[in-house]
C-alpha cells in the first residue's frame, strides 16, 4: 500500500515532469515550410519549433460527389497556403465554417524530409457520426510533437447523412453511401501512407485514435476489408461500435429523411441545397422513436461485411495492439438538465427506465447499487448506473472478445475528475489529457498543477503505444493486457494504478441482460 508521504511524493514527481516537458513559451514565427504532397506543394507555418499545415485537401470537393465514394484532390500548380484550418462538413451544430468542400487534414511534425520515421498520431473527433471536426483547440498537435517527436494528424470527413445516409437499397447507383463517411477515413489513411514520410513520419507505424464517435469509427475500420494495411495501432476514448446499422433500418431511415425533404426522385438529391440536407437531419428517428436521424455505418455486405464486434472480434485486426478507453462519469457530459442533480427515490426508477438502454428491471438496479454503496445519493447512483450499463458496456465487450481471440487489448478507465464537481471524470476529460492541451480553449480539465500532472502520463501512454504498440512508460505502473481471468485494468488518476476488474459487481448485474448499439 502506497503511504501518505509516498503519494504525495509520486504527485511531486508526475507535476515536475508535466512542468518540463509541457511547453510554456510563447510562439515564435519561423521561416514559412514547403512539403510536397502527391496533389502539390503546400506551405504552413512554423511556431515553437513545430511545423504545422492546417488544411491539406487529401480529397475532391464532395459537392460533385455526394453520396458517392470520394476521390482524389485535383492536382494543383504552384505552392498553395495551408494556414489555416478547412471546412467541416455540414451538420446541425455551431461548428464554424462548414461546407461539403471538407476533405480536409492537418499536420504537425518537428521536421520535414529528415527520414526522422516518426510514429504517426491519427486521430479522429468525436462528436457520434453526426457532428465535430478536427480542428478544435484541445486537438491541436504542437504539444504532442513536442513531447513524443510525433507526427500527429487530425481530420474532416463527411458526416450524418452526408456520409452515411443509405441509399443502396434504393440504386445500385449509391451502393456504397452508407458508408462514405468512411471510405473518406479510408482515403486520408492512404494519403498518410503516399505522403508522411515527407513530413518525418514513418507510414508503418501509423497509430489511429479516437474520442466518442472517433472511437466508434475506429472499431469499424478493424472490421474494414479496406482498412487493412492502412494503420498499425489503434486507440478508442469512450467510443465504441459492437454492432453497425442493419441495411433494413438503414433504409427505413433513408425514407424517412426523402420523405422529410420532399424527394421523390434520388437524382435530385444531387441539387438540392446543403442547408436543407441539413434541416431535414433533425427528423424523429423511427427506430429509436426519439431525437434527431442516427446516421452510422451500415452492414452493407460491400465496405463492410461484418459487424464490428459482433459476433466476434474481427479476425481482420488480430495483430493490431488495440488500447480500449472510457471514463468514469460518462454520462455526466450528456444528461444535463438541472432535475437530474435534484433527482428524489421516487423519481429514479423512472427516470433510470428512460436511460439505462437496457431492459432491466430498475428496482433491481437501485437495490443493487444501495447495497453496493451504502448512503449513496440518488444522482450519484444514477450516474453510476447509466455510465455502466450503456456507456461502458460496450468497451468491455470488446475487450472480453479480444481477450477471448487471444489478441487481449490493453483497458483504461479515466478517474481523474474534472474541477466541476457535477462532471467528474465525464466523456471528453481524456481528451485534453491524451494531447497534453489542459491549456486550451475547451479543456474541462482545468490546467492547475494536477491536471498537468495527469496529462503528463496520459499523452506519454499514447505516445509510447504509437511508437511500440505497447503503453507501457516511465509513469505508469506495469501495465499488462487484460484477461479474462483478471480484466487488468489501468485506473489514470493521480497516481495511476493497475486494478483487476474495477467494476466486475456492475459488470455482472448488466451482463444479465443482452446489449444493443442504439441505433443499429
Amino acid at each position: 500500500m502506497t503511504t501518505v508521504s509516498n503519494r504525495r511524493g509520486v504527485l511531486q514527481g508526475l507535476a515536475g515532469v508535466a512542468a518540463l516537458a509541457t511547453p510554456t513559451a510563447a510562439l515564435t514565427p519561423k521561416a514559412a515550410p514547403i512539403a510536397r504532397t502527391n496533389a502539390g506543394r503546400v506551405e504552413g507555418v512554423t511556431a515553437d519549433g513545430i511545423h504545422a499545415f492546417k488544411g491539406i485537401p487529401y480529397g475532391a470537393d464532395t459537392r460533385r460527389t455526394r453520396f458517392m465514394p470520394p476521390a482524389s484532390p485535383k492536382p494543383w500548380r504552384g505552392v498553395k497556403k495551408v494556414l489555416a484550418y478547412g471546412p467541416a462538413c455540414p451538420q446541425g451544430s455551431e461548428e464554424p465554417n462548414q461546407s461539403e468542400d471538407c476533405l480536409v487534414l492537418n499536420v504537425w511534425t518537428p521536421a520535414l524530409r529528415d527520414g526522422g520515421k516518426r510514429a504517426v498520431m491519427f486521430y479522429i473527433h468525436g462528436g457520434a457520426y453526426s457532428n465535430g471536426s478536427g480542428s478544435a483547440a484541445i486537438t491541436d498537435g504542437v504539444n504532442l510533437c513536442k513531447r513524443g517527436n510525433v507526427v500527429v494528424v487530425t481530420i474532416n470527413h463527411r458526416l450524418n447523412a452526408f456520409g452515411y445516409l443509405s441509399l443502396g437499397l434504393l440504386s445500385e447507383r449509391f451502393a456504397d453511401s452508407g458508408n462514405t463517411g468512411q471510405l473518406d477515413i479510408l482515403l486520408a489513411l492512404k494519403w498518410v501512407q503516399e505522403n508522411i514520410a515527407e513530413f518525418g513520419g514513418d507510414p508503418n507505424t501509423v497509430m489511429v485514435f479516437g474520442q466518442s464517435g472517433g472511437g466508434a469509427k475506429i472499431a469499424t475500420l478493424m472490421a474494414t476489408p479496406g482498412a487493412r494495411g492502412l494503420f498499425h495501432r489503434a486507440t478508442t476514448m469512450s467510443g465504441q461500435q459492437v454492432t453497425a446499422s442493419g441495411p433494413l433500418h438503414a433504409r427505413e431511415r433513408t425514407e424517412k429523411y426523402l420523405k422529410a425533404l420532399g424527394i421523390t426522385k434520388l437524382d435530385d438529391l444531387q441539387t438540392i441545397a446543403t442547408a436543407k440536407l441539413v434541416a431535414a437531419l433533425a427528423t424523429v428517428d423511427p427506430i429509436i422513436g426519439s431525437g434527431g436521424l442516427y446516421f452510422g455505418p451500415v452492414l452493407d455486405m460491400r465496405v463492410l461485411p461484418r459487424h464490428p464486434f459482433y459476433p466476434d472480434a474481427p479476425a481482420q485486426s488480430a495483430a493490431i495492439p488495440m488500447m480500449i478507453g472510457n471514463t468514469h462519469d460518462e454520462t455526466r457530459a450528456f444528461i444535463t438538465d438541472p432535475g437530474v442533480y435534484k433527482l428524489t427515490w421516487e423519481a429514479l426508477p423512472e427516470r433510470l427506465a428512460k436511460n439505462l438502454r437496457v431492459d432491466i428491471l430498475p428496482s433491481l438496479v437501485i437495490e443493487q447499487y444501495k447495497s453496493w454503496f451504502p448512503g449513496i445519493a440518488p444522482t450519484d447512483l444514477f450516474f453510476l448506473a447509466t455510465t455502466a450499463g450503456r456507456s461502458w458496456r460496450a468497451a468491455i465487450i470488446e475487450a472480453e472478445l479480444r481477450a477471448a481471440a487471444g489478441t487481449p487489448a490493453f483497458a483504461y478507465q479515466l478517474d481523474f475528475p474534472c474541477p466541476d464537481d457535477h462532471r467528474r471524470a465525464q466523456h471528453m476529460t481524456d481528451i485534453p489529457l491524451a494531447f497534453d492541451n489542459t491549456d486550451k480553449q475547451g479543456a474541462i480539465t482545468g490546467n492547475d498543477a494536477r491536471a498537468r500532472a495527469m496529462a503528463a502520463v496520459v499523452s506519454e501512454t499514447f505516445i509510447a503505444f504509437a511508437k511500440t504498440g505497447n503503453p507501457n512508460n516511465r509513469l505508469l505502473p506495469a501495465w499488462t493486457p487484460y484477461s479474462l481471468e483478471k480484466r487488468e485494468t489501468m485506473l489514470f488518476d493521480l497516481p495511476p494504478h493497475l486494478e483487476n476488474d474495477p467494476r466486475g459487481r456492475e459488470r455482472k448485474l448488466f451482463e444479465k441482460v443482452p446489449f444493443i448499439q442504439q441505433g443499429t
